[in-house]
C-alpha cells in the first residue's frame, strides 16, 4: 500500500467508568480489508456484550490478543495499515508485545517502544488470560490449533499478534457452527466444543438445549454407578450456565469470576456496606389484579404485547411512587445531600447466561400502560439475547427483583447502587384466605421492600409498600390515584 501507516485502535471505554473488557469474538483476520464503521470485534464489558467498529479504513495488520482475554480500556488491540502517511497522533498507540514473542517491527514505528503489559517494563496492566492448551510446535499444528480454535468459539489463539500461516496446499474453509452469543458463551463456560454439536434449531441453530445436552452426553459415562450402588444425583444450580456435576467426577470447580459477575460482586458488597438497608413485608390478595390480566391480553389495544402480573406491579409502584415522591431519591456521600429524583427510570432485574443485570426503562412515570408493556418485552427480549447496551442499564432511580419466577415466596433483597429502593415480588399462588367473612382460595404472593434508611424512614417506606399492595389488592385504584 503507497504511503502506508500503522495505525493502533484501542480499547474503548464503551461504558461509565468502565475500565476493562473481554475480548468475545474477533469478525476479522490478518489481512482482511476493513471499513470506517466496520465491527471488528464483540467484547464483555462488567456492563453487557458491545460490538466494537473500526473507525478508519484500512487492512488488519496484527491482532494483539485472541479471544477470551481480558484486556484495560486504552490498551491497543489491533492493528490497521491505512493509506495516507502518518497517522494523528491521537490515534496512535505503542506497540502491544506478545507474551511469547516479538511481533515484526513495522518500519514506521517508534524506536523508543513503550511496553504496556505486565512482565514486559515498568508500566502495569491487568492484561489477564485465560489457561489454555500447550499449542503444537509444528506450524501445521499451529494452524490446525488455529482452526479449532475459531471452530470452539473461545479457544487458545497463538499468544503472538495472529498471522495467517502458509498452508501448503490450499484448503477449503471450515464451516462455523452457528449458534448466538449467550450459546457461545455457554458453550465456553462449559467447555464444549460447538463443531461437536448436533443443532436442534431453526437453519441448524446450535441452542441451549443442544449445549446441555452435548455435555450431559459427555459425562454419561463418568455419572455410571456400579451396579452393588445407585448412581449418585446430577445437581446444577437452576438458570445457570453449569453443567451436570456428578459426585463421582471432580470434587472442585473453579469459575473465574468476570465481566457481569464479577461487577455484580463488588456492587453488591458496596451496596450491602454502605447504606443501611431495612427491609419490610406485606402478604396480600392479588386476586383481582390476576383477573385484570387475564382481561388485558384480549384487549386489542395490547395485541402482540407481553401483559403478564410483573406489567401490572411494575404500574402499581409507579403509582405508589407518585403518591410518595421522596422515595424516588439518591445520597450523595461528597455533598452530604439527598438528591430527590423527579422522573422514575424504572429497574427490571434479568438472569442471563452472563449473570444478573438491571436494565431500565427510561421516563417509565411517564408511560401509558401499553407504552409500559411494550418496554418491559423489549427489555426482557434484549436481555435474553444477551444484547443490552451500556447505556441501558445507568441512571436507575427504583428497581424490581421477580424471584416469584422461581417459586421463592420472598426475600431481602439489596439495593442496586445508587438508589434508595427495591421492590421483590414472590411466587403467585393459591392460597387459603379471608375474604367477605369466608376463607376461600385465593391468589396471594408477598412482597418485601428494601430501602436505604439514611433517606427513607421506616414511615415512608411502610406508606409506599402498602400503597403497591392496595393497588394490586384493588387494580381500580390505578384509575382512581392516577
Amino acid at each position: 500500500m503507497t504511503n502506508a501507516s500503522v495505525r493502533e485502535f484501542k480499547m474503548p471505554d464503551v461504558g461509565e467508568g468502565l475500565t476493562e473488557a473481554e475480548i468475545l469474538k474477533w469478525y476479522v483476520q490478518p489481512g482482511d480489508t476493513v471499513t470506517d464503521g466496520q465491527v471488528v470485534c464483540e467484547v464483555e464489558t462488567a456492563k453487557a456484550a458491545v460490538e466494537l467498529p473500526i473507525p478508519y479504513d484500512g487492512v488488519v495488520r496484527s491482532l494483539h490478543f485472541p479471544e477470551g482475554t481480558t484486556v484495560d480500556v486504552g490498551t491497543s488491540i489491533i492493528a490497521v495499515e491505512v493509506a495516507g502517511g502518518a497517522a494523528p497522533a491521537q490515534q496512535e498507540a505503542p506497540a502491544v508485545p506478545a507474551p511469547a514473542a516479538e511481533p515484526e517491527q513495522p518500519a514506521e514505528q517508534p524506536a523508543a517502544r513503550q511496553p504496556v503489559l505486565v512482565g514486559y517494563g515498568v508500566a502495569t496492566s491487568s492484561t489477564r488470560r485465560r489457561p489454555r492448551k500447550q499449542a503444537p510446535d509444528t506450524a501445521a499444528g499451529q494452524a490446525a490449533s488455529a482452526v479449532q480454535s475459531e471452530l470452539n468459539g473461545h479457544g487458545a489463539a497463538p499468544a503472538a499478534p495472529v498471522t495467517p500461516p502458509a498452508p501448503a496446499v490450499p484448503a477449503a474453509p471450515a464451516q462455523r457452527p452457528l449458534a448466538k452469543p449467550p450459546v457461545r458463551k455457554l458453550a465456553k463456560d462449559l467447555g464444549v466444543d460447538l463443531a461437536t454439536v448436533t443443532p436442534t434449531g431453526p437453519d441448524g441453530v446450535i441452542t441451549r438445549e443442544d449445549v446441555h445436552a452435548a455435555v450431559a452426553a459427555a459425562q454419561a459415562p463418568q455419572q455410571a454407578a456400579p451396579a452393588d450402588r445407585p448412581a449418585a444425583p446430577a445437581v446444577s444450580a437452576p438458570d445457570r450456565p453449569a453443567a451436570p456435576v456428578s459426585y463421582d467426577s471432580a470434587r472442585e470447580t473453579r469459575v473465574p469470576v468476570k465481566g457481569v459477575r464479577k461487577a455484580t460482586a463488588a456492587a453488591m458488597v458496596g451496596s450491602a456496606f454502605t447504606a443501611p438497608h431495612v427491609t419490610e413485608f406485606v402478604t396480600v390478595d392479588v386476586t383481582r389484579t390476576m383477573k385484570l390480566v387475564e382481561e388485558l391480553k384480549q384487549d386489542k389495544e395490547f395485541a402482540g404485547l407481553r401483559v403478564n402480573p410483573l406489567l401490572l406491579i411494575a404500574k402499581a409502584l409507579l403509582v405508589a411512587i407518585r403518591r410518595n415522591p421522596d422515595i424516588n431519591a439518591s445520597w450523595d456521600e461528597a455533598a452530604q445531600e439527598i438528591v430527590v429524583k423527579h422522573y422514575v427510570n424504572l429497574g427490571i432485574a434479568a438472569a442471563t447466561p452472563r449473570g444478573l443485570i438491571v436494565p431500565n426503562i427510561k421516563d417509565a412515570h411517564a408511560k401509558t400502560l401499553p407504552e409500559l408493556a411494550a418496554s418491559l418485552g423489549e427489555l426482557v427480549s434484549t436481555a435474553r439475547e444477551g444484547k443490552t447496551s451500556p447505556s441501558a442499564m445507568q441512571g436507575g432511580t427504583v428497581t424490581i427483583t421477580n424471584v416469584g419466577v422461581f417459586g421463592v415466596d420472598t426475600g431481602t433483597p439489596l439495593l442496586n447502587p445508587g438508589e434508595s429502593a427495591i421492590l421483590a415480588v414472590g411466587a403467585i399462588k393459591p392460597q387459603p384466605w379471608v375474604h367477605k367473612g369466608k376463607v376461600k382460595p385465593r391468589q396471594v404472593t408477598t412482597l418485601a421492600l428494601s430501602f436505604d434508611h439514611r433517606l427513607v424512614d421506616g414511615e415512608l417506606g411502610s406508606k409506599v409498600l402498602a400503597d403497591v399492595a392496595a393497588v394490586l389488592e384493588q387494580p381500580k385504584r390505578l384509575i382512581t390515584w392516577a
